[in-house]
């Protein structure tokens, strides 16, 4: 233990099946509180071993407050001795080797706010966060549900590292077991996972991108070869990003923003700026979908400045149509008009030649799209002035795409339907609806579900008609499925 603790918990402590329980299913108010009774340690000294305040410690005795922070976790974890295993995170290092005394915190550690950006530390992360979701059990899944996503300063605060240059790499002790064949194999992966989540979303095959993703971080703590070591963060940035959206689909909002953190992490140490371009557009998304319209614009706009001319021509026109979407959650039509333009200028200087794999999905299709759904959100307060637009322009959409664009496709028909109601074009609603309601059925995402849950109030008051009536029923019917 170091100067701060105050010892460890006897080993009986520590097999007790009630604290095991406990640990396990993160219920820390019964941790701390068995600790207290069994392990002897005032509620003081657990919060100094923790570093934590005597309040929090409080806070979480009482249940006023549940600790689903990785970083509090792991804290909890190094100051009581408690080995990773027992709370669902990879082995802490002094577990590692038990009779070699702790390393002194480099004091570029303690003194700067660049620690997390350092690529030992990204690889910390990777190894505790996937094995703590591998592990998460129903109760825990509940309770991350629950938790809400990081915003404003907190969450813009922890992203300056990101305009920062990479930090060098440890120099190799011990020479990795991999080569760049095998960089290429993971990174193909990771490109059929991508394309597997953008075209039926859900989260059915959620845990296996995060397999992948703690076997990447297992090869980067063998320390490899420079270039293989660079290789092996932009997989795991690819990854990361496609774990945040499935998180996201399965309605982990929090999980999702800890995943989108990593992967903009490993996208910064393997020298991407272009892909965490990308990672930060979907955390404006992301921020858009809670309805924080100034925390998104804000994420755009430290993507524009860290990106600098890193940033093909269409990864600028998705950028751009994220700034748009700010605007017109804002009521900005002028600047949703002005952001809008600059996406369709970029995309039309193009070349396919030249674009990662990761960003050709965004085309003129999905440009439509995206502007159709956001005429859609202002059309919800001025119809008369949008949703007509809303309308062509999803149609148009949904023309180019068809229905293999998956979760795409359903969202798209579900505005389409909405934009009708909107209208009042009670006949093309309700047909519309019925499509709608087939193609959400088809997809596991949640997104899709909560968008069709919109259309359920323009079904209820409007008409006592028998073909509104069947609507609403199946929405109801897909919802509680």
């Amino acid at each position: 233990m170091d100067a701060t603790t105050p010892g460890p918990l006897a080993p009986e402590v520590l097999d007790r099946d009630d604290l095991k329980r406990a640990l396990a299913e993160h219920d820390f108010a019964a941790a701390f509180s068995l600790i207290k009774k069994w392990g002897g340690l005032s509620q003081n000294r657990i919060a100094s071993a923790c570093q934590l305040t005597p309040g929090k410690v409080s806070t979480i005795i009482s249940g006023q407050q549940q600790v689903t922070s990785f970083d509090v976790i792991c804290r909890i974890a190094d100051g009581l001795r408690i080995p990773g295993r027992m709370v669902g995170v990879a082995d802490r290092p002094w577990e590692r080797q038990p009779d070699a005394p702790d390393p002194p915190t480099p004091p570029a550690a303690r003194s700067t706010d660049d620690a997390p950006w350092r690529p030992t530390a990204t690889v910390h992360l990777a190894a505790d966060l996937t094995r703590s979701d591998l592990v998460m059990d129903r109760r825990m899944a509940t309770r991350a549900l629950a938790g809400a996503a990081l915003s404003g300063a907190a969450l813009l605060d922890s992203l300056e590292g990101w305009l920062q240059p990479a930090l060098a790499a440890e120099p190799s002790r011990h020479g990795g077991r991999i080569g760049r064949q095998e960089v290429e194999e993971l990174a193909a992966t990771a490109r059929a996972f991508r394309a597997w989540d953008h075209r039926f979303g859900g989260g059915l095959r959620r845990k296996a991108v995060v397999g992948q993703l703690n076997e990447v971080a297992g090869h980067l703590e063998e320390h490899q070869a420079p270039a293989v070591e660079r290789g092996l963060f932009r997989v795991m940035a690819y990854l990361g990003g496609t774990a945040a959206t499935m998180a996201w689909d399965s309605g982990l909002q929090k999980q999702a923003q800890s995943y989108y953190l990593l992967a903009l992490r490993a996208a910064h140490a393997g020298g991407d700026a272009a892909f965490g371009v990308n990672v930060l557009a979907g955390m404006a998304r992301q921020m858009l979908y809670q309805e924080r319209p100034q925390d998104a614009l804000e994420l755009v706009h430290l993507a524009h400045k860290g990106a600098k001319k890193a940033a093909v021509p269409r990864v600028r026109a998705m950028l751009h149509t994220r700034e748009a979407w700010s605007y017109a959650a804002m009521g900005r039509a002028a600047a949703f008009r002005r952001a809008t333009d600059e996406a369709t200028e970029a995309l039309a200087e193009a070349d396919s030649g030249e674009d990662p794999y990761w960003i050709t999905y965004f085309d003129e299709a999905e440009l439509t799209g995206v502007t159709g759904g956001r005429l859609l959100d202002m059309a919800r307060s001025d119809p008369h002035q949008h949703a007509e637009a809303a309308a062509d322009s999803i149609s148009d959409a949904l023309t180019t795409r068809g229905a293999e664009a998956g979760r795409s496709h359903a969202l798209d028909m579900i505005g389409l339907a909405e934009c009708h109601f909107l209208m009042g074009d009670m006949t093309s609603a309700v047909d519309q609806t019925h499509r709608a309601v087939d193609a959400a059925a088809r997809t596991q995402s949640s997104r899709v579900r909560t968008q069709l849950g919109q259309l359920y109030p323009y079904t209820v008051g409007r008409s006592p008609s028998r073909t509104v009536g069947e609507a609403r029923a199946r929405i109801r019917e897909v919802l509680s499925s």
